[in-house]
């Protein structure tokens, strides 16, 4: 009987974890601003759903031609792509209304903006791998601020 007892005095506090049902600003929620937030933030992923949609076609294509012996216009041209995509980041998030989507767009694109202005970024894509590896695992640490909403 002490066992049990013991076990509902742990069990009890745990069964309530999650249950909160305070807003971000502490008050109640309310459910329609559920819904609101749930399709703002629908509406923000699939403008960025768009802007790397129409981004990255012309991004890796730049990124490939400076493989194996890109040029300095080559260079320059995968800049400016990297720099369009980061603008096109920053124009999908900028008016949500969830002010951490509006930070983390903003944080993305700021990061896209100094990557694009980085020549060694570029300078170092000398084999097809190097750029499979700036297109993959590396674009997708720089869009890891927006892309943890979308997922």
């Amino acid at each position: 009987m002490r066992r049990g007892v013991l076990a509902l005095l742990f069990v009890l506090p745990l069964a309530a974890c999650g249950t909160d049902r305070t807003g971000l600003d502490g008050q109640p929620a309310v459910a329609g601003s559920l819904a609101s937030v749930a399709a703002d933030t629908k509406t923000a992923c699939e403008a960025v759903g768009a802007a790397y949609t129409k981004n990255i076609g012309p991004f890796a294509e730049a990124v490939t031609k400076l493989t194996p012996a890109g040029t300095a216009a080559d260079r320059k041209a995968a800049q400016q792509r990297l720099g369009d995509f980061a603008t096109s980041i920053r124009t999908a998030t900028e008016k949500s209304a969830d002010p951490r989507i509006v930070a983390d767009g903003k944080a993305t694109a700021d990061a896209l903006k100094a990557k694009a202005s980085d020549p060694a970024v570029f300078a170092a894509i000398k084999t097809p791998q190097d750029a499979s590896t700036l297109l993959g695992p590396t674009l997708k640490q720089w869009l890891s601020p927006i892309n943890h909403h979308c997922s």
